[in-house]
């Protein structure tokens, strides 16, 4: 029944690892006619009557792929909020959330109609199943967390085209705002399992529940990706009631306006200008074209080998961290080893983002400096090929991307290189796509002709930067 099978197993595992989830992400699908149920792979049906919250369990935790239609329910309840039956008139009357949930028999008849429900009669069965066995095309997919992991999760949605989320909650049966609200309005909904999905269906203490439309699966990995690549990441490690938190606290929060003001400061009467892209894009021959036009340049590359010369303080740090495994002969740093160390294990990149990134900052303000001494009205251009990543636009007053295609970039890559398909596809996916970037970006370079008509949009760019 999957359209395209293999297509969820890479992204749930990614998902499972950047958010730490510790039970399997839940694809459900509502079927027509009963009948689809033979045709769901490894399905197992409920040996007696069960509620929706066990079935979710039993998929979530004990790995199953499970399905079931009306009378596979212990209660009406359970399947009414998937359309599958109408609920009797003790229910719709009142009665029966009157007898323990509200008040009065009014209180329960305007809580049962506030309940979300699927329409009756469009479907005669549910399946469900962990998502990364991509046993169908879903609707919908029911995420398990803890508060922290969830607004990473809400984040990492509002990343892109952002907007306010509204989550509800009707009470018991809180179970409708995740499945029936997020099916019935097509948006991420955010619950909290109510008593019966912790009494029978075992949801944790500290769990909440998301629903997420299938198409926006793809869309929160991106926006978690993005702000791991930020810093922001699960878990969120405590900074300390009552320390100091000068240290912990973003730029943006405290010394923006000093930050800012050290770079452009620095000359007066010229432009501090920031220029990335993607690897294999052509920023470097950008920015050589640049500087023979007249630029001052500042290569974030270069300063990063320079701070990693045998003998100074980050190359001291490296080799106590890593070993003594990451020389090469005459002593020097392999940068490939490390490169290939770093890129398989998340925490030593943010180790050997501890060694390097203070130390290029402390070299490129010393050299901004000295260009803002000898010439205050230059246009320095900072070549930094992780600005987006590493959030460093707000520093400089124009941003320029070097954008190719990702066809010419893999192409560039495996001739630069000289690697195969395979690894340059592996090496791109794994990097911020030049899409993202584009969004920052006051001027873009288009990089896929010739390279005179590279040499002609620059030429055009620094007039204007002049």
């Amino acid at each position: 029944m999957s359209k395209e099978k293999g297509k969820w197993e890479k992204l749930v595992r990614r998902m499972e690892i950047l958010l730490r989830l510790r039970s399997f992400p839940v694809a459900m699908k509502m079927l027509e006619k009963k009948e689809q149920l033979q045709e769901v792979p490894f399905l197992r049906r409920p040996e007696h009557k069960a509620t929706l919250c066990q079935l979710i369990n039993l998929v979530r935790n004990f790995d199953w792929t499970v399905g079931a239609d009306v009378e596979d329910f212990a209660l009406p309840v359970c399947p009414s909020i998937l359309g599958l039956n109408e609920l009797p008139s003790c229910h719709t009357d009142g009665t029966f959330r009157s007898i323990v949930w509200v008040q009065t028999k009014e209180d329960g008849k305007r809580y049962e109609a506030a309940i979300p429900r699927i329409k009756t009669g469009q479907y005669e069965a549910v399946a469900m199943a962990p998502l990364v066995y991509d046993p169908f095309e879903p609707d919908i997919i029911l995420i398990y967390g803890n508060p922290a992991q969830m607004i990473l999760l809400i984040n990492a949605l509002q990343f892109e085209n952002y907007e306010v989320m509204n989550f509800h909650c009707v009470g018991e049966s809180s179970c409708s705002d995740a499945i029936a609200r997020c099916y019935l309005d097509g948006k991420p909904s955010l619950s909290i399992p109510c008593y019966g999905e912790r009494r029978y269906g075992h949801a944790q203490d500290d769990e909440m529940v998301m629903a997420l439309p299938a198409g926006y699966m793809e869309k929160a990995l991106r926006g978690l990706e993005i702000l791991y690549r930020k810093g922001v990441r699960y878990p969120i490690s405590f900074a300390g009631a009552e320390g100091d938190m000068a240290a912990a606290l973003p730029v943006a929060y405290t010394t923006l306006e000093e930050q800012i003001e050290k770079v452009r400061g620095t000359v007066p009467k010229g432009m501090v200008v920031g220029l990335t892209g993607v690897i294999a894009s052509g920023k470097s021959t950008v920015s050589t074209q640049l500087a023979e036009l007249g630029a001052k340049l500042i290569d974030f590359d270069l300063i990063a080998r320079q701070v990693v010369e045998p003998g100074r303080p980050a190359y001291n740090d490296v080799l106590k961290y890593f070993g003594t495994q990451v020389c090469q002969e005459d002593g020097t740093l392999d940068r490939k080893k490390i490169s290939d160390i770093v890129f398989k294990d998340m925490e030593k990149r943010k180790k050997l983002e501890e060694f390097l990134h203070p130390r290029i900052y402390e070299e490129f303000f010393r050299q901004l400096e000295v260009l803002g001494r000898e010439n205050p009205d230059s246009v320095v251009i900072v070549d930094v090929p992780l600005l987006v990543e590493l959030n460093l636009m707000y520093l400089f007053e124009k941003i320029i991307v070097v954008s190719v295609s990702p066809e010419t970039q893999k192409m560039r890559l495996m001739a630069r290189d000289d690697i195969e398909e395979e690894e340059a596809s592996r090496i791109i996916a794994s990097q911020l796509p030049v899409k993202e970037k584009k969004g920052f970006a006051d001027w873009v370079i288009e990089n896929d002709g010739s390279k005179e008509d590279t040499l002609e949009q620059v030429e055009r760019l620094f007039e204007a930067l002049k």
